[in-house]
């Protein structure tokens, strides 16, 4: 019985009306997924099951702090996170295309696994520039060694970029341009 199994939610059994499970994602839950986005982190993941009789709505609450990797400096560090969002689950012998926030599952299923969805309400909390968070006094709080090597090989750009002959058969097209 492998990691992902700790996330089944029998919905069967349950009557209708809203029901709550509470989950703690550590390594281990980060680990059964084959990605380098996250190797680490705790977080509380909880989710409610809204049973109706013809569909159920799964909402999902995300908090939490988790590793991720600098893109600036390369190194790990803690990116705080926080994020919700809902599933429509209808029950149905064929699936239809009704958009991303809809997922099908056989009459005869008894249970969801809500592993996959945790991991991806997690991964879309990451923020999309990943980057150590400033020190109080407004300074970067990334490695300084790599700092001084990122600036040692930076380019100046403010410089004028040099001007090159144009081709004179383009000079006409060119006025229509400026001609709007």
């Amino acid at each position: 019985m492998g990691i992902k199994s700790q996330y089944n939610i029998a919905f069967k059994g349950l009557g209708q009306g809203k029901h709550e499970f509470e989950y703690e994602i550590d390594r281990k839950f980060f680990e059964a997924f084959d990605s380098d986005i996250v190797d680490d982190g705790n977080v509380t993941v909880k989710v409610i099951l809204e049973k109706q009789s013809s569909l159920m709505v799964l909402w999902f609450y995300v908090n939490g702090t988790i590793r991720i990797q600098c893109g600036r400096c390369l190194e790990l560090y803690d990116q705080p996170i926080k994020n919700q969002g809902r599933i429509f689950v209808k029950v149905g012998d064929e699936e239809f295309e009704e958009g991303d926030d809809v997922i099908w599952i056989d009459e005869n299923d008894y249970q969801i696994n809500v592993a996959q969805l945790i991991y991806e309400f997690i991964c879309l909390a990451i923020p999309i520039r990943q980057v150590h968070p400033d020190n109080p006094d407004g300074s970067s709080s990334c490695n300084p060694e790599m700092l001084a090597k990122l600036k040692e090989y930076e380019t100046n750009d403010s410089a004028e970029p040099e001007k090159k002959p144009t081709d004179s058969r383009w000079d006409d097209l060119k006025k229509l341009l400026d001609n709007e």
